[in-house]
């Protein structure tokens, strides 16, 4: 319990200077700004595995699934490479939903943060849910692993115009207007206004919702899939928490880049679907640590390169 609270701890630490520190005034997050922090936020996520690897081997934490040090620190950054691979999806529709509202630049920051302390909390109770199930009823993996699989065959078969998604015909802010009334005006960083005594939200608002639901949405997937990697609570919880809190910066990192990688999404087809085939043998088939991690970053790898080689080839095309 000590090391939760000092984790959780840690966590409201760097929310805490993040919003109250470095960024107290709203500004327009530049390509070296977002290219630092997620630079730092990987290389924190990426030590924090020395701090698994102590903490397993000392015995530090409630081991449920009896795991060596070394074992402990592979499922962990396995997690953390399933969990950051996945949140691509995320960042393209986070970019929509902000140019559908025409937020600007320099109040995106605001919402994120929000929007991710929030989704700290769902992920948490989901994480904890799915962990619980697993334990209590074996066969839910088999459950999980078909849903994956199912995922991946959808992203498969699904045309580009048909993904198209507009945040103002969502159900959530159908739903949202008629409970409570809605300004198309931005004032400043406030989500809240007073018009004529009525209090009505702002457009960042709105976002910051329609961003929770869809980030809930997003964790069907990404929870079943942390979960095929391990069970133990807190390597699932601190993987997905330290992919989440990179997901800011990385939106403003790849948010004008995402489409040199369309190629990226047959890498995140092949780790949906090796994970859910992973959690429908969990129980007769055991697949080394190196075999998961070893195919998450040659899926990786394989879609970068591919996709820079195809836009290369266009430039080429063009060209002549």
């Amino acid at each position: 319990m000590t090391v939760w609270i000092i984790f959780l701890g840690l966590i409201t630490v760097f929310l805490a200077l993040d919003l109250g520190v470095f960024n107290r005034e709203p500004h327009v997050i530049s390509a070296k700004e977002a290219s630092f922090w997620t630079t730092l936020w990987v290389s924190i996520a990426l030590s924090f595995s020395g701090v698994i690897y102590w903490l397993y081997s000392r015995g530090l934490v409630d081991n449920i699934d009896n795991l060596t040090a070394s074992d402990a620190t592979i499922k962990y950054i396995t997690g953390y490479l399933v969990e950051l691979s996945l949140s691509l999806d995320n960042i393209f529709v986070i970019a929509v939903i902000f140019g559908s509202f025409k937020i600007p630049m320099k109040y995106q920051h605001r919402v994120l943060f929000w929007g991710i302390l929030g989704a700290i909390i769902f992920r948490g109770l989901m994480i904890f849910f799915g962990v619980y199930l697993i334990h209590k009823f074996t066969w839910v993996t088999y459950v999980f692993g078909g849903f994956l699989i199912y995922t991946s065959y959808n992203m498969l078969v699904s045309k580009k115009d048909d993904e198209k998604f507009e945040p103002r015909d969502s159900f959530v802010y159908r739903t949202f207007k008629k409970i409570m009334p809605v300004t198309r005006q931005i004032d400043g960083e406030k989500f809240f206004v007073k018009r004529r005594h009525i209090t009505a939200a702002t457009p960042l608002f709105i976002v910051l919702i329609i961003i929770e639901f869809t980030d809930i949405l997003f964790a069907l997937d990404s929870v079943p899939a942390i979960l095929a990697i391990t069970s133990d609570p807190f390597l699932v919880f601190s993987s997905n928490i330290f992919a989440i809190l990179g997901l800011r910066s990385m939106y403003f990192f790849l948010s004008n880049m995402l489409e040199r990688f369309a190629l990226l999404k047959y890498s995140l087809i092949a780790i949906l679907t090796f994970v859910g085939v992973k959690l429908i043998l969990v129980h007769t088939v055991h697949f080394p640590e190196w075999l998961s991690l070893g195919f998450i970053l040659v899926s990786l790898l394989a879609g970068i390169i591919a996709s820079l080689r195809q836009k290369k080839t266009g430039k080429e095309k063009v060209s002549h």
